[in-house]
């Protein structure tokens, strides 16, 4: 789909609604709160709510993160999903989703990521923001996401599923707070006078071996265009964006499995490079 799709519509749009009945949401959703409880993976839910009822996957990743908002957990940003075209040919999808950043997510530059966590873990390299301004007003166009952030810098998405062997549709990615895991952020801020996101280019290394390229085009066509994208969508579900937050704004180039005792190394033009070292 062109990038162009994905800019925000002028006028009233109405949030998508769902014929999934409340127990059937339940049903999904605990399928996934015990996956991530017991780190075990289950199977996908499409089977109870489809493979493209976005309204329920998305009511589905809500009681998800009840559970997490329950247990303690706090939100601090947001993810979006399957921005590039490598990753939606990865995973098989055809547009981007938006999941939720909890506070027990972030993990500093060069930190060892707790792989008691993690299931399935795959890596990707991307531009993430941290917003100074709350974007739950207005256009919301380019030109007010611009304004909003504070600083940019980049970004190790940990990716991970709760559906046995990566089987994903859409829908159960979407349920599954967009396949989210955990994210290390790089220690070089820069404002947006310094670097422009559109024009990065991207490699990640596994161990020494490159294993990824991209350049910032990929992401729907400009980051900040995806973070507009997702501005959009967070007002239309109740939860606007708000100043403070982390936003991961989608991969640069594919995403890649990556197996413990090894240390992945991501560099951004402008925005230098970030590490996470996985425990053997």
């Amino acid at each position: 789909m062109s990038p162009d799709a994905y800019d925000v519509p002028a006028g009233r749009v109405e949030r998508p609604r769902s014929q999934a009945d409340a127990a059937t949401v339940t049903a999904a959703g605990e399928r996934l709160v015990r996956a991530l409880a017991t780190t075990t993976p289950c199977e996908p839910v499409r089977d109870l709510i489809g493979r493209t009822d976005v309204a329920a996957a998305y009511l589905v990743q809500g009681h998800l993160n009840a559970s997490r908002a329950a247990a303690g957990a706090r939100v601090v940003g947001r993810k979006i999903g399957a921005t590039s075209e490598a990753v939606q040919t990865q995973l098989g999808v055809d547009q981007p989703d938006f999941g939720v950043l909890f506070d027990d997510m972030g993990l500093d530059d060069g930190a060892r990521v707790p792989a008691g966590r993690l299931l399935q873990p795959r890596v990707e390299a991307e531009v993430a923001f941290v917003l100074a301004e709350d974007l739950d007003d207005g256009p919301l166009d380019l030109a007010q996401v611009r304004a909003a952030v504070d600083h940019a810098v980049a970004a190790i998405e940990i990716v991970d599923s709760r559906i046995r062997d990566w089987d994903i549709s859409f829908a159960d990615t979407v349920a599954d707070n967009a396949s989210s895991g955990l994210y290390v952020l790089g220690s070089r801020r820069c404002t947006l006078a310094e670097v422009e996101p559109v024009g990065v280019t991207m490699s990640m290394r596994i161990d020494d071996v490159e294993v990824s390229t991209g350049i910032g085009a990929a992401c729907l066509g400009d980051p900040l265009r995806a973070v507009a994208w997702l501005a959009h969508q967070a007002r239309l579900f109740g939860e606007p964006l708000r100043a403070g937050q982390v936003v991961l704004s989608g991969a640069l180039g594919p995403m890649r499995p990556v197996a413990p005792g090894s240390t992945v190394v991501a560099e951004i033009s402008g925005l230098g490079s970030v590490t996470a070292h996985f425990p053997g």
